[in-house]
């Protein structure tokens, strides 16, 4: 296979403010691998709360690149097993990698990813919108730009929390879950709970410090509202941990290492008795397209990621209204533009 790896600033639709900070450009790195003639892409950004740059992303893909460059692809799974021990340190890099190596395998296959493991999308889940916090004038105006989507995802982490969403209720009957990002405490989180039950949050997604143990103990049982573990559900043991502190987990593709490992997870969450959800980051189509794979495995979708950007580099899924359409497109479904 030959390895080539492009960096693209891609600018976003509005500032973009979550609990921990902003941003205006998503920075993300795009993985090519090229076997036969046919490419596969992949993808992943960099990331200030996990010390991930796109600099020591590439330079994790590209000590394995000997290995890469004399590998014939037969099977991603096998791919991402024989090169985790040099690439775990860096999940986003793997991520990409990954993602890349499944669009191949699919491309190569004649047959799209989701369909090549054996899966169906007649049931698969609709996926929400964000909504990122900002002045309550400003988030209206934000979901009004997309009318009509089932469901809003709604940032929040400010002192008048509950206000945003009272605000945002009256334009629209659609389902909310909101997401702290960490910015609650336990007392908050069990307080904010009844009210936004009565708001019509359907759940509530990371309220306090990913390492708040005792904490989530007593959110888990007071609790209005379920709640979806995101920061503190990163990698494949984690899983474990989560069981008895949240009611779900929400599997990132660029947190575990990509496809290969957030299978694994949503399956073992599964046998658990976890809810199962995957989330993105702000992406292009590629990453966008590759967590679409996923769908049949979830009972919550979070693919938005695309929607926030004011130019993509790439097409795959598109998602119209919380519904996601397939290309016609093998693999993972995409081509860059």
């Amino acid at each position: 296979m030959k390895l080539t790896l492009r960096q693209f600033d891609l600018p976003l639709r509005h500032v973009f403010t979550i609990a921990r900070g902003s941003s205006t450009v998503s920075r993300t790195l795009i993985v090519e691998l090229e076997q036969d003639g046919v490419r596969g892409y992949g993808e992943a950004g960099d990331n200030e709360y996990y010390g991930i740059t796109l600099d020591n992303m590439s330079a994790a893909l590209e000590s394995v690149r000997p290995e890469l460059e004399a590998y014939s692809l037969a099977d991603p799974a096998d791919l991402w097993q024989q090169l985790a021990p040099r690439l775990a340190h860096n999940p986003f890099g793997q991520c990409a990698l990954d993602q890349a190596a499944h669009d191949l395998w699919g491309k190569l296959r004649g047959q799209p990813v989701w369909k090549l493991w054996g899966l169906s999308l007649e049931n698969a889940p609709v996926t929400d919108y964000t909504i990122g916090i900002d002045t309550i004038e400003v988030m209206v105006a934000k979901m009004q730009e997309f009318p009509g989507w089932p469901i809003y995802k709604i940032k929040l982490g400010t002192p008048n929390d509950l206000e945003i969403v009272r605000a945002l209720r009256e334009h629209t009957d659609a389902v909310f879950r909101v997401d702290a990002n960490c910015g609650w405490t336990a007392d908050e989180t069990i307080r904010n709970s009844a009210a936004l039950k009565d708001l019509g949050v359907e759940f509530i997604e990371q309220p306090l410090p990913a390492d708040d143990w005792d904490g989530m103990k007593q959110v888990y049982a007071e609790s209005a509202l379920p709640i979806i573990a995101d920061e503190s559900c990163q990698q494949e043991p984690d899983v474990d941990r989560c069981h008895g502190y949240f009611h779900g987990v929400n599997v990132k593709l660029v947190k575990c290492g990509g496809l290969t490992p957030a299978r694994r997870m949503l399956a073992w969450a599964k046998e658990l008795g976890l809810k199962t959800m995957v989330g993105c980051m702000t992406e292009s189509s590629v990453g966008i397209s590759a967590t679409a794979q996923l769908l049949p495995l979830l009972d919550y979708a979070d693919m938005d990621g695309a929607k926030l950007l004011a130019e993509d580099c790439a097409s795959g899924v598109t998602i119209d209204r919380g519904r996601v359409q397939f290309p016609k497109v093998n693999g993972c479904g995409v081509r860059l533009l």
